[in-house]
Order: structure tokens, then sequence, then C-alpha cells
């Protein structure tokens, strides 16, 4: 049995629960603190300043995700205008992250599009990134066309994310690389049937590897999100020995998760980002945090006894 695919599976099963949900809503606050910048922009701006001073850049995303409404997509969509608008005047690099159905995707993949549009067109002109999340397997074919279609209408200041788990990313992968893409890769953070997804995590990692070190091989700007040291050992050694300088790619990783590791490897002189979320629609971000490491459910576990 693969422990690590039973316990994600099991977190993720039982995070769906509303009584559940409920509890650790009210009860395991600091846990939330731990892994989430706030509730507000401000709160947001406060931990990204900090980041800064440690040469830490940060990632700022407005959480939220799978809609119901227009008007809730709308409402996500002037979020993240306003995000755009507090980091452009500030000294540090501006990078933004969004999910496409936070902007409507299940309801309407022109909605989504055309929010994204609006987003870009305020965006670009101020020099800010925006880097479009990807969520579960039925909705990556969509993701992957709202992205082609927005660099087909000009767009550059926008990245696209690719997940070493799911069997289809290296056609994906060679489907993208005419644009040129300015790609985020991680393994996957949602629970994923056998059919699509690879359920070893040894398969998982040496995918991951290998995608990324295509896109290197590619001449692609990589952006490695990760918290295993192996992973990013081996990163580092292999765009040492194949002389691929620093500024060709990056890492990535989550806020509250290994603060330690983001400073050695900003002092090492690698670009590194730390992922900031921030918002009242946290429940379904920290699940999977949950899911991804244990010992965060002891955490949860001691934040529900405690009060």
């Amino acid at each position: 049995m693969n422990l690590d695919l039973f316990y994600r599976q099991a977190v993720l099963s039982v995070a769906g629960n509303p009584k559940v949900e409920a509890l650790i809503k009210t009860r395991a606050r600091s846990l939330v603190r731990r892994y989430v910048a706030g509730e507000t922009l401000e709160e947001a701006l406060l931990v990204a300043e900090r980041l800064e001073a440690q040469g830490v850049h940060a990632i700022l995303d407005l959480l939220g995700e799978m809609v119901r409404s227009e008007e809730e997509a709308r409402a996500f969509q002037k979020g993240i205008l306003e995000l755009i608008r507090a980091v452009a005047g500030r000294p540090w690099p501006k990078y933004v992250s969004l999910k496409l159905t936070q902007l409507g995707l299940d309801l309407s993949e022109a909605l989504a599009l055309e929010l994204l549009r609006e987003i870009l067109k305020e965006a670009e002109p101020k020099g800010v990134f925006v880097r479009i999340d990807m969520e579960d397997s039925p909705r990556v074919e969509a993701t992957l066309r709202i992205y082609k279609a927005l660099r087909e209408e000009g767009f550059s200041g926008v990245g696209v994310v690719l997940q070493s788990y799911l069997f289809r990313t290296e056609k994906d992968f060679w489907e993208l690389l005419p644009y040129r893409p300015n790609l985020r890769l991680v393994k996957g953070a949602y629970r994923e049937p056998k059919e699509v997804a690879f359920q070893d995590k040894r398969l998982i990692d040496a995918e991951f590897l290998h995608l990324g070190k295509l896109a290197l091989k590619e001449g692609l700007y990589v952006a490695f999100a990760t918290h295993d040291p192996r992973l990013i050992a081996e990163v580092k050694r292999y765009t040492g020995a194949m002389g691929i300088p620093k500024d060709r790619f990056e890492f990535q990783l989550l806020y509250g998760v290994r603060p330690e590791e983001q400073r050695r490897l900003a002092q090492e002189g690698y670009t590194v980002r730390a992922y900031v979320p921030y918002g009242t629609h946290w429940y379904p971000y920290l699940s999977r945090r949950i899911a991804e490491r244990p010992e965060n459910l002891f955490l949860v576990l001691r934040s529900l006894l405690g009060g």
C-alpha cells in the first residue's frame, strides 16, 4: 500500500465533511495563520514586505475557487484588480497568482477568459506578472485553452502550471512549447484517480525532475515549486553541471513551509518566491496543505484539543 497516497486521500476525504470544516474554522485559527498571511490585502502586503527584507519575493494570491455565480466571479476579479493596483507601486518584483474557477470557469469558459483578459490589461502595463494556477484534472484542458488564447492575443506577462502527477502532462508540455511559456512545475495537490495520475510518490518525483530538465533543455524559464530537499538538491546539481545560469530558473515554496530553506537558497543567489495566500476563503487551501504534510495533521489536532 502507498502510505503517502492513502494519507492524502484520507485527509482530503475527511476535510470535505461539513462538520469537520466547521470545527477547523472555529478551533484551528493558529494553524491558519501559519500558512495564510491573513484575511485582508493589507495583512498580505505586510507579509510580502517582511519576506522581501529576507531576500525572498512574494507570490500574492487572493484565495478563492469554484464560484457558483457570475456575481461572485466578478467580485473576485475586483479583488484581484485591487491587489494589482496595490502592488504596482512597490519597489520589489510584482507577482500574483489566481485560479480560473474563481473567475467562473465552471460557469463559462468564455466568462473566465473575459475576466482574466481584463486583469491582464490592468497588470501588464504595471509590470505585474500573473500566474494561472492549475487545478484538478477535469479543468486542465480548459485552463490550457485559455492560456493559449491569451498568448495568441499578445499577452506575455502570464504564466501557466503543469503537474507532474498527471499522465497527460508531458503531452501538454510539448503542445505548450511553441508558446514559450513561463512554466511553474508542481507535483500536484488534488485527489486524482489512478486512471489519470501516478499514485506512487517515487514516480511523481521522477516525472517532476524529468519535466523540469526537459523544460530547461528547451530554453524555458522554469519555476520549480517544491519543498523536497532531494528535488531541490538535484535541480541545483543539474543546473550547475549543465552550466545553466541562475537567472533561467527559480525555486518556489509555500509561505510558512521551510522558511529557513527559503532564506538559505536566496543567500546562495537563487531566485526564491514564497506563495503568500490571503483572504477569507482559506479552507480548501488549508485542507490541501494538511494532506501534503502529516505533521500538519498533528498541528490541527493540537489546535482542536487546545481550543
